[in-house]
């Protein structure tokens, strides 16, 4: 690990060091969700349909669940790219708190000016009266709650409430829910009833399968200037296995991997390379996925 001694005071140049040693124009596996790096696995490409179905189809409801780390942001990411001037979205992250303070973080989203000190009514009855404008002016109005099983069953209901808004067969607001899987057994309880009948779209996101994690990590290699070979696909079915599948950890594991193959003067990340990042110790999150595998099965 010469050149990482030689450099360890400045770690951007390592990065940068590795990115021109392998002849990428940028980092191929930073953890930043990016839809040009999205890479297009089957399960993927059903998620994304469902979320698209669910808003083309004017959807009450859409909910949209997986581990962390398995694509969900950037799949959202991507679909906000797509929408038109026909929409208004409205995305709102790790929203908390109780009755009143959710219509808070609608009105904030949808950049509507309010007063924090009104209550739940006039607060409500503004949201209402900006809804019938967006309608009027031929907008539909979509609300993103990503992380929302940090949402409160209450919190929850109150959203199941919003979509009471809409009258006869014209959805003045649809509400798409995005979160880990506890958001389902959440969904499921029957005191959520109501809101589970209203979603009209659903699917949930697992960990890749080897031949995904393969072509994911040839994906992205080519997809920052590179030929796809940087990563041997022996080396790359190791990360599967290291990281079951998890994309985000796929990710943290490449590219360590990728440092340690420019201190090693390595053309190509082999199976000896991804062993020599694990013991060294520095892919923190192989514990934490193995621990995530025991507690699936």
């Amino acid at each position: 690990m010469n050149k990482v001694v030689e450099t360890e005071t400045n770690i951007g140049d390592n990065v940068s060091f590795y990115m021109e040693f392998y002849g990428f124009h940028e980092r191929p596996f930073t953890l930043v969700p990016d839809p040009d790096f999205l890479f297009w696995s089957p399960q993927h490409r059903r998620a994304y349909s469902v979320l698209e179905f669910g808003i083309l189809s004017r959807a009450p409801i859409t909910l949209v669940t997986g581990g962390v780390g398995c694509g969900k942001t950037t799949l959202l990411r991507e679909l906000l790219r797509q929408f038109g001037d026909k929409v208004t979205v409205g995305l709102i992250s790790n929203a908390q708190g109780g009755r009143g303070e959710l219509i808070q973080w609608v009105l904030n989203a949808l950049a509507v000016p309010f007063d924090p000190a009104a209550g739940y009514v006039p607060l409500f009855q503004k949201l209402q009266d900006f809804l019938i404008e967006e309608y009027a002016a031929g907008r539909r109005v979509v609300l993103i709650f990503d992380e929302a099983q940090n949402l409160s069953p209450e919190s929850l209901e109150e959203l199941r409430m919003l979509t009471n808004i809409n009258s006869g067969k014209d959805e003045v607001i649809q509400l798409v829910l995005v979160g880990q899987p506890e958001l389902r057994d959440m969904v499921l309880r029957p005191s959520l009833r109501q809101l589970a009948q209203r979603i009209a779209a659903s699917f949930h996101l697992r960990p890749l399968e080897a031949d995904d994690v393969v072509a994911l990590i040839r994906h992205r290699l080519r997809s920052a200037g590179g030929t796809g070979e940087e990563v041997t696909e022996a080396a790359a079915r190791m990360v599967h296995k290291v990281t079951h599948g998890v994309p985000r950890l796929v990710n943290q594991l490449c590219d360590m991997a990728l440092l340690y193959g420019w201190s090693m003067d390595m053309a190509q990340v082999d199976e000896n390379v991804v062993q020599a990042v694990l013991d060294d110790g520095v892919f923190f999150a192989a514990q934490i996925a193995a621990e995530e595998e025991e507690k699936a099965t």
